[in-house]
């Protein structure tokens, strides 16, 4: 009975809830994680993932991986998928790129279908291919069209260094000064995020001097997830063509491209969907831009893969693009990193999908918040770490930033030695992504209770031996 009504609980509105102080359970007792743990109707794919090993004298086998907004974990499948393609070299030879199963001149076809899944595409209007700044380059190419008068860009302040170095190389290959050309969004005094309502009225009050308005999906350094559909509405009624990038996005929260009316949008994979460094990313184009058959109609920098596939290999020099993003596509697809690809795209469709994923994703990170907001309570710990990534479950994916007012680099060194891995932004923060394909409650559990000990043994030194 208590067991059944402590479920019931937490399982009230999708959320962990104030209710379950009435059931008589601390957040901090470690039976709540097994409660959930043992309700987690995910749990078994966990077992697909090879979990990386903590280090020797950690007192545990496995790591607390809390990284995936880094690099995700290598599913179990990948290595048999990456041999077999090895293995079908090894035999055919360049006849490899014909021999069924996954014949390698159409083997990005075998993650396209599920690439458009999980970003709520039409397979048409998705590719794989190239590295994530390469394909933003290429979208540059055919939306970032400034004249004169309209050439400026709005993003987000704090986008990644990446994605900045690509714009303001954009800007200046256009002739314009970085300076004036991109307009950075930046939150109001006293507030760490951005509002939706400024970015919308921003848009407003500029469109006749903006040219394309390119954003994050789910901003890299505050965990803050933006209105996709709201701002890209905004864009559009004022006729500025809207790019996205889906790198902290993809596989961390529901997206739905086509219906939102994106233009364009382009992912890494190697981060919550688990391809392995530095794998294929994706680009999605929309189907109302993909129809264009000519360079005229939308100019592109162009490659052979681009070409339809009908008479690609005629090797005529008229550029015949293929339907959709296809017809963005340079060269024939790195074969290895499709297969490990697709064996993390296999679990996903196993899963249900991202929007069933994202069931477990608010709890998880709903847990994280409150232990680590209960941590807060304790005297000794008052004001050492705190959240600034959004509470709103809308407003954010699975991702908890942590600034911290004591060295974070003392922080970091002691979660590596209890086998904690998480990623470190110096000067003063941690991001911590409990990702629901493989963490379980016991490892948002652990976590806390070892950067609870990080901060008493920090504080400890901070105090003066009375004796």
């Amino acid at each position: 009975f208590f067991f059944n009504r402590t479920m019931a609980a937490l399982n009230e509105n999708g959320s962990l809830t104030s209710e379950m102080q009435g059931l008589g359970i601390d957040i901090n007792d470690p039976s709540l994680a097994e409660l959930l743990d043992s309700k987690d109707e995910f749990a078994n794919l966990r077992n697909r993932f090879c979990m990386p090993k903590a280090p020797e004298g950690s007192g545990r086998e496995e790591a607390i991986y809390m990284c995936g907004n880094s690099l995700g974990i290598m599913p179990v499948k990948t290595r048999e998928y990456v041999n077999a393609e090895l293995d079908k070299w090894a035999k055919f030879g360049v006849e490899g790129h014909f021999e069924e199963p996954l014949p390698w001149v159409s083997i990005d076809e075998s993650v396209r279908d599920a690439s458009a899944r999980i970003v709520g595409a039409q397979p048409q209007e998705v590719c794989v291919m190239n590295s994530l700044t390469v394909n933003l380059h290429l979208m540059m190419v055919a939306f970032y069209r400034p004249t004169p008068s309209k050439f400026k860009i709005l993003v987000e302040g704090k986008a990644f260094p990446s994605d900045m170095h690509m714009l303001q190389s954009q800007v200046l290959f256009h002739g314009f000064d970085p300076a004036t050309a991109i307009v950075k969004l930046e939150p109001k005094d006293g507030e760490v995020t951005l509002k939706t309502s400024d970015i919308v009225e921003t848009i407003a009050s500029m469109k006749g001097e903006i040219a394309l308005v390119m954003m994050s999906g789910v901003q890299y350094y505050t965990g803050q997830r933006f209105d996709i559909k709201t701002i890209t509405a905004a864009a559009r009624a004022e006729n500025i063509p809207v790019g996205w990038d889906l790198a902290h996005a993809v596989g961390n929260v529901p997206l739905s491209l086509h219906d939102d009316e994106v233009d364009f949008a382009c992912w890494c994979s190697y981060k919550y969907l688990n391809s392995g460094p530095g794998g294929i990313a994706g680009c999605y184009v929309h189907s109302k831009h993909g129809s264009h058959k000519e360079l005229a109609a939308l100019p592109r920098f162009a490659g052979w893969w681009g070409h339809r596939a009908s008479d690609r290999f005629n090797m005529a020099h008229e550029f015949i693009a293929s339907e959709g993003a296809q017809g963005f596509m340079l060269s024939n697809p790195p074969v290895l990193c499709v297969a490990a690809l697709r064996a993390s795209l296999e679990i996903f469709d196993e899963a249900g999908g991202v929007s069933a994923l994202r069931r477990k994703s608010e709890k998880l990170t709903q847990y994280l918040e409150l232990l680590l907001r209960d941590m807060d309570k304790d005297p000794t710990l008052k004001g050492k770490v705190s959240i600034f990534t959004p509470k709103d479950f809308a407003d954010r994916g699975c991702q908890l930033s942590l600034f911290f007012s004591v060295p974070v680099e003392e922080v970091s060194d002691f979660l590596v030695s209890r086998g904690v891995i998480v990623d470190v932004r110096k000067p003063s923060v941690i991001r911590v992504a409990p990702t629901p394909l493989y963490n379980s409650y016991k490892d948002v559990f652990d976590f806390c209770v070892h950067l609870r000990d990080s901060l008493k043994a920090i504080a400890a030194k901070e105090t003066p031996d009375k004796n």
